[in-house]
């Protein structure tokens, strides 16, 4: 029993810190680290959750709601920012756990992290889907509903617009899926499996295409807001109140995951001791504020419960007759999405790359880095194509929720570490230390927390079977296998 608890000498996580022939390349500076962060955090959230999180639960009050998963984050990121710089290895959370927490608690998060990237990047898929049909809509070309969507949200469309689905049958069973999801997340796949100094150069220059488009949402509906939608008073400006604000922060919490995923590639970073907590702090500050910018307009420009569901900030232009304008925000959210559903794939495999170096799962799988483009070839193919299943089969809500719920158990677990580590290893040098410990840590905690209370209990439901099924491969596998517990009984043999 005490062999699930073993931790991972820091001493030993530095060494393997360090490039190794045949190993991850370091490539990445600060600049594209920052790319990387806004690539990932920009996407979804804002430019598709957004309408449902105004609609649903903040009404106007969404800013709001934007700012509270942003404190949320910030706490986190500070704790994110301490270990990736001093702990400058692929594996994000899973390997901060493995050096503070044990393996077993380790594996929890490793397996936890899956729901953040693998999932994220389904969910993205499906919100990138929902843009293309509408600029295929605009462009004339309609899609057959059940090759645009998922089975259930085929079915739910075709009942609103009065229409027979007409979609082919198997066993009885309508058939629907969603092909352009599929089709984005197989694309993406391919570009990373080649290189990461590719699939960054092609995610910065998409970073500047839709940060561009949301510079242009700002200023462009400065001019088209009436204050009346955001209401003259409280009960208007929060129609569900305070517990909604939480709410709407919980489910549009999805908009700020990402930065994290920038100490997924610490294997690939010159210098990480600086480039990391710059990399994972600038992105999450600018996206904070672009984000509250846009939920001020989104919800100036249209009532909340106007707000289109699908592409909220599109749709609400083309309401006020802005079809150019419209087109442009079609175009970079496609855009902007292609960016982040690269950075979660990416992160993902890197998570796999660390869990499988540790002998947790199959290195020849898993680990196995490419000749040639020194990427995790084969589980970047792997990843890719389970993703491009999910994302073209299930709906977009319920894979948003958990990704939410998985991601922010991870916030309140590397939290948590930075305390323990602090008291266990004072000694160890830390390039950047988090403020105001144990006050930042506690605040990450709170908030991150409550958000993960306030997705409710089916949430919660899912993250246990979830992590079942994990726990199932760790005392499988993991167990027999794991680098750590078998040098651990070599050194009790030899005593």
């Amino acid at each position: 029993m005490a062999g699930l608890f073993l931790r991972k000498p820091l001493e030993l996580i530095l060494q393997e810190a360090q490039e190794r022939e045949g190993g991850l390349r370091r490539v990445l500076g600060p600049v594209q680290l920052t790319a990387l962060g806004i690539g990932a955090i920009i996407g979804a959230g804002i430019f598709v959750l957004s309408g449902l999180g105004a609609h649903n639960y903040a009404g106007p009050a969404l800013m709001l709601s934007f700012v509270v998963s942003g404190l949320g984050c910030a706490f986190a990121a500070f704790c994110y920012a301490e270990f990736a710089a001093m702990i400058p290895l692929a594996g994000s959370a899973y390997t901060y756990a493995y050096a503070t927490l044990g393996e077993f608690l380790a594996w929890v998060i490793g397996w936890d992290l899956v729901l953040e990237y693998a999932m994220g990047a389904s969910t993205v898929s499906s919100g990138w889907s929902n843009h293309v049909v509408v600029l295929f809509r605009d462009l004339g070309i309609k899609l057959p509903l059940w090759l645009s969507y998922d089975h259930w949200t085929a079915a739910r469309k075709a009942a609103q617009l009065g229409v027979p689905l007409d979609a082919p049958t198997i066993f009885g069973w309508a058939f629907a899926w969603n092909v352009p999801a599929t089709l984005i997340v197989l694309v993406v796949t391919l570009v990373l499996a080649i290189g990461i100094r590719e699939s960054a150069s092609v995610n910065t220059a998409i970073v500047a295409i839709k940060v561009s488009v949301v510079l242009f949402v700002i200023v462009m509906g400065l001019f088209y807001i009436n204050r009346d939608n955001w209401g003259h008073d409280w009960q208007h400006f929060a129609p569900y109140g305070v517990g909604g604000i939480w709410q709407g922060a919980a489910y549009i919490f999805f908009a700020y995951i990402g930065f994290d995923a920038i100490s997924t590639t610490a294997q690939e970073v010159r210098n990480p001791q600086r480039n990391l907590p710059i990399g994972i702090l600038a992105s999450l500050g600018v996206c904070t504020l672009l984000y509250v910018a846009v939920a001020a307009i989104l919800t100036g420009m249209v009532p909340y419960k106007a707000i289109d569901i699908e592409a909220p900030i599109a749709e609400a232009f083309l309401r006020h007759g802005l079809r150019a304008a419209s087109g442009v925000i079609t175009a970079g959210a496609i855009a902007g999405l292609t960016s982040v559903i690269l950075v979660m794939l990416l992160g993902q495999t890197r998570v796999f790359y660390a869990m499988a170096s540790d002998g947790l799962l199959p290195k020849s799988i898993f680990g196995w880095v490419h000749p040639r483009f020194r990427t995790p070839f084969r589980i970047t193919l792997i990843t890719g194509g389970l993703v491009s299943l999910v994302g073209g089969s299930l709906p977009i809500e319920d894979l948003a929720k958990m990704v939410n719920i998985g991601t922010l158990f991870a916030f309140v677990v590397v939290c948590t570490a930075v305390m323990i580590l602090r008291v266990k290893r004072p000694d160890v040098h830390r390039p950047f230390r988090t403020p105001l410990v144990p006050l930042v840590p506690l605040l990450g905690i709170g908030f991150n927390g409550y958000m993960m209370i306030k997705l409710g209990w089916v949430n919660w439901l899912r993250l246990l079977v979830w992590l079942t099924i994990g726990l199932v491969i760790y005392f499988g596998y993991s167990v027999r296998h794991s680098h750590l517990r078998r040098a651990a009984s070599r050194t009790l043999a030899e005593k």
